[in-house]
């Protein structure tokens, strides 16, 4: 069976297409820049490259101009259409309702409308792109995957917040936890390199690109997870500060800050760009840092101190951990990032071999000594191929 997976932006739709249930990767690329006044296309296959500038209005035409692409004579890799037995799409909330992945129906797209206030900046975007690939493809069956539904085994004493409980039983204020699929994803893989069974690892995952969060994973099941009741909460991020003071938000209330001034702070203008000031970008950061740039040294520094306290805690809660795992854009390719966050942890069991450190980037790799009692692994994260795989087994 051949699974299209989706993910659908505001302005952008990327897609990927499998053999399943090989999780062989066929073709992918992203629409980007739609109802703007040019779009892109950029559509990679066997080793090659399709680049196209073009009008997109809606994600209706985004999906048929990516339906096209896939059964184009010139860059196609299907010769119809009737091809894709299934479509996969990530949709980030299911609140306390979604446990899994589903095949939509018309309650579950009631389900994703009743969480937008929960997601506001991604429920509704996956939504338009769920009913757009429904009006392409209408007689194939779609999945929702959502990011939310691995950690709904977070137990209450970790999901509750010290709030009043009323607010919890009127508007399900709790940690909910996001980065699911990712998590998963490579706590199974971390499994696999150990010879153990999906629900025999006890690991703790770091999910680290502009957004970041850390996962306790006991015997395969997450337990705890950094982010909370939004993505803004945990550890710091590219430009999201992470755990802070709420009281600061009063405090500048007071200032003159409103309501939406605030909510750009927090989320757009801290972080990793907030302390340096100048990128939220590791690369950039790391490269100025080398050049003797103070801020940007100190952001790191900050980002790599938050994720080394989260390891400490979690191995508290997991009591023994196997494996700690990097993945995401910082955690696969940043040397500097993982050594320093694994510096001083030796306490907990993690002891870093820096060659095999140095030798590891973008690529799955152990990258802990012999004598370390917790294996580290780098393992690049796979959302797309999670996926295609809970859509193929829902719907093969």
């Amino acid at each position: 069976m051949k699974v299209l997976v989706i993910n659908t932006g505001s302005s952008s739709i990327k897609y990927q297409l499998y053999e399943m249930p090989e999780s062989r990767g066929l073709a992918k690329g992203v629409v980007e820049r739609i109802a703007e006044e040019v779009s892109k296309l950029a559509h990679y296959f066997a080793g090659k490259t399709h680049a196209v500038e073009t009008k997109v209005q809606t994600h209706e035409e985004g999906m048929e101009l990516i339906l096209n692409t896939l059964v184009s004579k010139e860059v196609g890799v299907i010769e119809d259409i009737s091809a894709i037995g299934a479509v996969g799409h990530r949709v980030v909330h299911g609140g306390e309702e979604f446990t899994g992945s589903v095949v939509i129906d018309d309650e579950v797209i009631a389900s994703i409308e009743k969480f937008a206030g929960l997601a506001p900046l991604h429920n509704p975007h996956n939504l338009t792109g769920i009913k757009a690939s429904q009006a392409k493809l209408p007689n194939i069956k779609q999945v929702a995957c959502f990011d939310t539904a691995f950690h709904t085994t977070i137990p209450e004493v970790a999901y509750m917040y010290a709030l009043p409980y009323d607010l919890y039983e009127k508007y399900r204020i709790r940690r909910y936890g996001f980065h699911g699929t990712s998590h998963r994803y490579v706590a199974r893989r971390a499994a696999v390199l150990m010879g153990k069974d999906k629900y025999d690892i006890n690991a703790i995952t770091c999910h680290l690109g502009n957004g970041c969060s850390v996962t306790a994973v006991r015997q395969g099941k997450s337990v705890d997870t950094s982010m909370g009741f939004t993505p803004l909460e945990g550890v710091v991020m590219g430009t999201r500060s992470g755990d802070f003071d709420p009281a600061i938000l009063f405090y500048l209330t007071d200032k003159g800050y409103d309501v939406k001034s605030l909510n750009a702070l927090c989320n757009n203008k801290s972080g990793l760009l907030g302390i340096s000031g100048i990128s939220n970008d590791m690369r950039n950061l790391e490269e100025l840092a080398r050049k003797g740039n103070t801020r940007a040294k100190l952001a790191i520094d900050i980002f790599c101190y938050h994720i080394k306290k989260y390891i400490g805690a979690y191995s508290a809660v997991l009591d023994t951990t196997d494996a700690v795992v990097f993945t995401g854009g910082i955690g696969e390719n940043s040397v500097w990032v993982r050594e320093q966050i694994c510096a001083d942890l030796t306490q907990t069991g993690v002891e870093l071999d820096s060659t095999a450190n140095e030798a590891a980037l973008a690529k799955e790799a152990d990258i802990s000594t012999a004598e370390s009692k917790v294996r580290i692994f780098v393992i690049p994260t796979d959302e797309e191929a999670a996926i295609a795989h809970d859509t193929y087994e829902l719907a093969g």
